[in-house]
């Protein structure tokens, strides 16, 4: 399958790729097409595996694209946490290696609380996004270089 190109215009973020879809229950397409659409914008190369998907064909779509730099799972229908069981398995076996965003509706019912972000957090997501606004700020912040990852300016020399 070939990689989605960036669209004319948009900004040259360096072949950045992410791999995007919606919770394995959740057939919700809308925001998902959406967001596809914003990240492409933005200069992100995409590869939208739709709705319903499972935590094994995201794995599968990381070995695939080794590049990737994120997972963005969306969720409406507030199942994400019984969606994302295996999660944890799929990243300790190294099958997702790279930072899994969340975001959405991340619980059933009208009232919220903490302990739902606190789960998806054990089940092995890096960040939870309470808005959409947020994402290609929390992206840049994960692929910004660590401190680690700079060699000093003495060495370089």
């Amino acid at each position: 399958m070939p990689l989605p190109t960036r669209p004319t215009g948009a900004p040259d973020r360096g072949g950045r790729l992410v791999i995007l879809g919606v919770a394995a229950s959740d057939s919700h397409a809308v925001a998902n097409h959406l967001i596809a659409h914003a990240l492409r914008a933005d200069g992100f190369t995409v590869v939208n595996l739709g709705t319903c998907t499972p935590v094994d064909e995201f794995a599968d779509a990381c070995e695939r694209h080794p590049q990737a730099e994120a997972v963005l799972i969306g969720s409406l229908n507030g199942q994400i946490h019984e969606d994302l069981h295996g999660l944890a398995e799929a990243k300790r076996s190294g099958r997702i290696h790279c930072p899994v965003v969340v975001g959405g509706n991340l619980s059933v019912g009208s009232v919220k609380d903490e302990s739902s972000v606190t789960r998806l957090y054990d089940l092995g997501v890096d960040r939870v996004l309470a808005s959409a606004a947020d994402l290609v700020p929390t992206l840049d912040a994960l692929h910004a270089p660590t401190a680690s990852d700079r060699v000093p300016a003495a060495a370089a020399r």
